[in-house]
């Protein structure tokens, strides 16, 4: 598994702090890492985007690729034509994979919003990239009411498309969760995508190093990590 792609249930949720610890347990583990971004949307030229954020905390020993940035935040197919910037096609993102997998352990791909965000006038999305190369998916989900049915039905689209669900990461977990959130963590995996770790709110809050030594317990051993479903489960009960 060199090559894994991030998405998510939606925005705002985590993504891109789950992959800088998922980056930072295999650094940890002694992998070479490479985050490669598609699409960053709403922040400007000479603004830090997503892949600047992952190096930031997971260390700079991992390589960050950025394909294409469209000023605002919007679905990468309307930002690119609002813009009149060129839009992305899943050949040219599997070949900028192709050509980092061959040089690192493992390549990280991080999506844009959900799994089915569109990239070009085709209607061509992330999980068409996944399918072009093979790689699994992780989706990162929230941990509060409502991530059942989203989760669900991420799960459906990637079994519809042949692309091979990893596995789910809540993408931020409540100091204080909820009823709907403990009870949560036992009905995820029920999505069929096991449940592969859970990564604190505020995470990306921590100091570079403080994240860098914390993240490996956040996620399974599927990602490199020493978190246990099982006793997660049990410290938080339903």
């Amino acid at each position: 598994m060199s090559v894994v792609v991030v998405s998510g249930t939606g925005t705002e949720i985590g993504k891109t702090v789950v992959t800088a610890a998922i980056a930072a347990a295999a650094l940890a583990a002694g992998r070479s890492v490479a985050v490669l971004k598609p699409a960053q949307t709403g922040v400007g030229p000479d603004e830090p985007g997503d892949t600047a954020e992952v190096v930031r905390l997971a260390g700079p020993a991992v390589t960050g690729l950025e394909l294409a940035r469209y000023p605002e935040p919007l679905a990468p197919d309307t930002a690119a034509r609002r813009s009149g910037l060129a839009t992305l096609t899943p050949a040219g993102i599997a070949e900028a994979a192709a050509r980092l997998d061959a040089e690192h352990d493992l390549v990280l791909v991080e999506g844009a919003g959900g799994l089915l965000v569109r990239f070009d006038e085709e209607g061509r999305t992330l999980a068409d990239a996944a399918r072009l190369m093979a790689a699994p998916v992780l989706v990162v989900a929230p941990a509060g009411l409502g991530t059942l049915n989203s989760t669900d039905l991420t799960a459906e689209a990637l079994a519809a498309r042949s692309v091979r669900g990893l596995g789910v990461v809540v993408g931020s977990w409540p100091a204080a969760p909820d009823l709907a959130s403990r009870c949560n963590l036992a009905d995820l995996p029920k999505s069929g995508l096991p449940l592969l770790g859970a990564v604190p709110e505020r995470a990306g809050a921590l100091e570079p190093a403080a994240f860098r030594a914390a993240a490996p317990t956040w996620l399974g051993a599927a990602l490199d990590g020493t978190w246990s479903a099982e006793s997660f489960l049990a410290e938080w009960p339903a």
